[in-house]
């Protein structure tokens, strides 16, 4: 595993962390907007953004992309193709990344450490969320009943269930419905 000095994000080559690093260089710099992006595929691709040019488009749903690969993964949603199956346990996924992110429940790696309490995470959006509900004051969700303050969006959801008496859980075994799961 191959981690960013800067940024901590992990890679399985060295090769993906040499074009990551292109990044926090700004070799491939947006001149519009500033984005710094890991080559120039992907600088090429990005400028598209600004235009609105999206010539790959979907023909089931008609949804547009900018890139042949974005399509293709968004055709998995409509085919149910599943190609990348875990050796371990068969279960399948249709990117590859969710297949990786899923083999650390086997291998119990955890790449993502936090900076300030060293806690470590499976996934990198699970240190963000770590992050933000641990080591922040900063609570940018707001209940529009009392105004109260949460650091998730779904902390304010369960929340909100007081004011609106919502019980979206129900008992299998009898009709009681509750605010939280069983």
């Amino acid at each position: 595993m191959y981690s960013c000095s800067q940024c901590e994000k992990c890679f399985l080559s060295q090769s993906g962390l040499c074009a990551h690093m292109n990044i926090h260089r700004g070799k491939f710099k947006c001149r519009e907007c500033g984005k710094c992006c890991g080559s120039s595929h992907h600088l090429a691709t990005h400028i598209r953004s600004h235009s609105g040019e999206k010539p790959f488009e979907c023909s089931v749903c008609s949804k547009r992309f900018t890139e042949a690969g974005h399509l293709l993964r968004h055709s998995r949603i409509h085919s149910g193709e599943k190609p990348y199956k875990c050796h371990v346990c068969d279960k399948a996924f249709s990117e590859s990344g969710a297949l990786n992110t899923h083999m650390r429940v086997h291998t119990g790696d955890k790449p993502y450490k936090c900076s300030l309490c060293n806690k470590c995470f499976s996934q990198s959006c699970a240190l963000q969320l770590h992050k933000r509900r641990v080591h922040s004051n900063r609570r940018p969700y707001d209940c529009p009943y009392c105004g109260k303050l949460f650091t998730t969006n779904t902390e304010l959801k369960r929340h909100i269930r007081v004011h609106t008496d919502a019980k979206p859980y129900s008992c299998r075994h009898c009709s009681d419905c509750f605010r939280r799961p069983i």
